[in-house]
């Protein structure tokens, strides 16, 4: 008698948690979608401060090449928006400031330009369309002036 009641606790027992596979996956499904989600949006924040990085990197470079002061700020201007646009960053707003103050050195003496970018991307831009906030990034490079330039 002991192994029919056995037998019968059995089966009552597994046909308690049939449906438990199911209620644990509708519980822990949203949750693991968030989840994916974050991890989705950290690697999109990583690619877009990289861009800037780049953008502010080509700022510099640009601006070393110029002659004069406008020029140098006009060229690192562009080349920062060109390469945002190439990676299709969408800032709002973004500046690019470049420090000239290095075309000031006399020439044969050692003197560098630094360009700042800085972007502020929307979170909805960068991973899912509903995801609400923002994240400034900022970069800063700096490249060297021709020691032996000349103003004309």
């Amino acid at each position: 008698m002991s192994r029919l009641v056995r037998c019968v606790r059995c089966r009552v027992g597994s046909q308690r948690e049939r449906g438990s596979a199911t209620l644990e996956l509708a519980i822990l499904a949203p949750a693991v979608i968030v989840l994916l989600g974050l991890v989705v949006l950290a690697g999109r924040v990583q690619v877009a401060a990289g861009a800037v990085e780049h953008a502010a990197s080509a700022a510099a470079r640009e601006a070393s090449l110029a002659r004069a002061p406008a020029a140098a700020h006009a060229a690192a201007t562009s080349a920062a928006y060109r390469e945002l646009d190439s990676q299709d960053l969408r800032c709002a707003p973004s500046s690019v400031v470049v420090d000239t103050t290095g075309f000031a050195a006399d020439v044969g003496q050692p003197a560098i330009v630094t360009a700042t970018v800085t972007c502020t991307v929307a979170f909805g831009d960068l991973a899912v369309p509903a995801i609400p906030g923002s994240r400034t990034l900022r970069a800063e490079a700096t490249s060297a002036l021709d020691q032996w330039r000349s103003t004309r």
